[in-house]
């Protein structure tokens, strides 16, 4: 089955993505010019990534003590894919880009997404030059940023540590002033870096000529320790080799060493590594003395000790690549449990004198439970993706809307960012074992690609911030930041959806479910903070997620249904019966489950957090 009509639908029925060349800085587009990105990038994905996903899988990434080996045909598809100009397609002209919308981006990475999620590093390395276009200085702009969305370089972000994993305040990743007159080098204050980084995806490969790893690491205070807690985290730039200000390698490797390689359930096609920063292994010459010492030779980015403010603009735009790829893995998933159920046959349909053995045998998608579970990955997958979008749309929103819009946009997405990167990675990944299911026996042998495609995806609740990280950060700030007016928003948005809907015969059971959703949501957020004890609040942060995020999947679900049954003159069974069918799945058997998660949540319920350690 082809991505592209729930594409189509989604981006131009729905969310009026046409509408943004109205926009100055998108006036040279139009609906051509997207659909001719589309056209390039499903025909790249259908020709060099969808191929070799299994490939990538079985040929893991294997270091054979020089340099780290990948297949031939995750060269190619990189190679394919910088050539696209997909890097910088949201960039300014001026900056080499398309200078496309976010929402045309966004959508078609989905394209690579569902073919192969493992395949290249393109994710990680846009947010690291994107970052670098916010926080850094020109020449760390022109030297490091515009060499990775031409594809020439590769970047990573390098957070967690083997003592420390989530926990970013007990790094001890050290970074200390190179020389007395570090401050005046040309790419910024120059420090060396001794410390030890882990799960560093893409951290080492010969894709690219270079790979700027984007490092979190503590300045030493007056009294050479380190400062405790977050407060103290800077972030620097450490290319793996070492660049001069006119872009080019200097032929000197920086001291930045393989540790080893993480053999992982999924996403095996990218190499995940133990970096090891300053171990001596490839001593670099002082900026002062000129001679070989230890230490990673890094370059500060923005001031000292806001590393982690400046870092949080590339974790977020990770949070929301992490959901989609959620997401097009449990469309794949979804795809190709619909295909196997459309041609397999196997029993009899039950009539009034029960089974007929003599008749011929049905295909599975004839049977009830089935339906049940193709209608269950339809309604999270399809459900999900508009989610996605319609983050990426807000991001356009938040850059070139008026000043009030984008403020709004900006504050929606902060409240909806958490629910983006944990809701597809729990329900998607549910969508993908609904597939193997459907698939029998089948689905767990690699006969078929459903098992690889739920491996892949099982890593996406861990990757950029664990469920529970993600819970927290919802319950504990996003819905209190700013007096709770992000929360309001959403609450306004939602709201006015079901305003319309009330008036559609169709939906109006589902308007006044989803009012009733959001009232509870309301008043379960107030409960939970009833205390003012984050203790008390936070017992349960998970299970608030889960009924939040239902809430908005069932709000973003009722909209797509106005869409479909506005746009969608002719009725068409596989627009208005296909998006009702998933609406009313939803509101039938997922929405009603917000009632026992809020509950927990709303009693401050402690079963959990109180039962000592000795009764488990």
């Amino acid at each position: 089955m082809s991505l592209r009509p729930t594409l189509d639908f989604l981006l131009y029925q729905w969310l009026g993505a046409e509408s943004l060349n109205q926009r100055e800085r998108f006036s040279d587009h139009s609906r051509e010019t997207f659909d001719a990105v589309f056209d390039t990038c499903e025909r790249i994905a259908r020709e060099k990534f969808a191929p070799f996903n299994r490939l990538v899988d079985t040929q893991e990434p294997h270091f054979d003590g020089e340099k780290v080996i990948l297949p031939q045909a995750t060269h190619d598809a990189h190679k394919a894919y910088a050539g696209s100009g997909m890097l910088s397609a949201a960039q300014d002209y001026d900056e080499g880009g398309m200078q496309l919308p976010y929402t045309i981006e966004a959508a078609a990475n989905c394209f690579f997404a569902m073919a192969s999620v493992s395949i290249g590093s393109s994710l990680l390395t846009k947010g690291n030059a994107n970052l670098l276009l916010v926080h850094g200085t020109e020449a760390q702009k022109e030297v490091f940023a515009r060499n990775e969305f031409s594809g020439r370089f590769s970047g990573t972000m390098c957070l967690s540590e083997p003592q420390a994993g989530s926990s970013l305040s007990d790094i001890t990743t050290r970074a200390v002033p190179d020389g007395d007159n570090f401050e005046a080098e040309a790419l910024g204050p120059r420090y060396r870096l001794t410390g030890n980084k882990m799960w560093i995806s893409s951290g080492e490969h010969e894709l690219t000529e270079n790979i700027i790893h984007l490092v979190l690491a503590k300045i030493p205070g007056p009294d050479g320790k380190l400062i405790p807690g977050t407060r103290g985290i800077s972030l620097f730039i450490v290319p793996k080799k070492m660049v001069g200000t006119d872009g080019q390698l200097t032929g000197e490797r920086n001291d930045v060493a393989l540790a080893g390689l993480n053999h992982k359930l999924g996403w095996r096609g990218t190499t995940n590594t133990l970096l090891n920063f300053g171990e001596g292994k490839y001593p670099v010459p002082s900026a002062g003395s000129g001679r070989p010492v230890a230490g990673a030779v890094g370059y500060l980015v923005g001031k000292p000790h806001e590393g982690l403010r400046c870092m949080f603009h590339m974790m977020n735009e990770a949070r929301i690549g992490v959901g989609t790829a959620a997401v097009m893995l449990g469309m794949a998933g979804y795809y190709a449990s619909l295909d196997y159920a459309k041609n397999r046959p196997q029993g009899r349909p039950v009539g009034p004198a029960g089974k007929d053995s003599a008749q011929p045998q049905v295909r599975i998608i004839e049977h009830a439970d089935v339906k049940r579970m193709l209608l269950a990955q339809k309604a999270y997958c399809e459900g999900a993706l508009a989610l996605e979008l319609y983050c990426a749309r807000l991001v356009d929103e938040q850059h070139t809307a008026e000043a009030q819009a984008a403020d709004e946009a900006r504050l929606l997405l902060e409240v909806l960012t958490p629910i983006a990167k944990s809701w597809p990675s729990e329900w998607c990944l549910e969508a993908n074992s609904l597939a193997i299911q459907i698939h029998g026996g089948y689905g767990y042998t690699r006969d078929f690609p459903v098992e690889q495609y739920w491996r892949d995806n099982r890593l996406n609740m861990i990757h950029e911030g664990t469920h529970g990280i993600q819970a927290t950060d919802l319950l504990g700030r996003k819905v209190l930041m700013e007096g709770g007016k992000g929360l309001q928003l959403l609450a306004a948005r939602i709201s006015a959806t079901i305003t319309r809907a009330a008036q559609v015969p169709e939906l109006a059971a589902y308007a006044k479910a989803l009012g009733q959703a959001l009232q509870q949501v309301g008043t379960t957020t107030q409960a939970a903070w009833a205390t003012g004890n984050p203790q008390d609040a936070q017992a349960n942060a998970v299970p608030y997620m889960q009924g939040f995020g239902h809430t908005v999947l069932a709000w973003i679900w009722l909209d797509v249904a106005l869409a479909a049954l506005q746009a969608d003159a002719t009725k068409s069974i596989a627009v208005t019966a296909g998006k009702l069918g998933a609406v009313r799945y939803f509101y039938h058997y997922e929405l009603p489950k917000i009632d026992a998660w809020l509950q927990v949540v709303a009693d401050r319920d402690l079963t959990c957090a109180d039962l000592p350690e000795e009764a488990f």
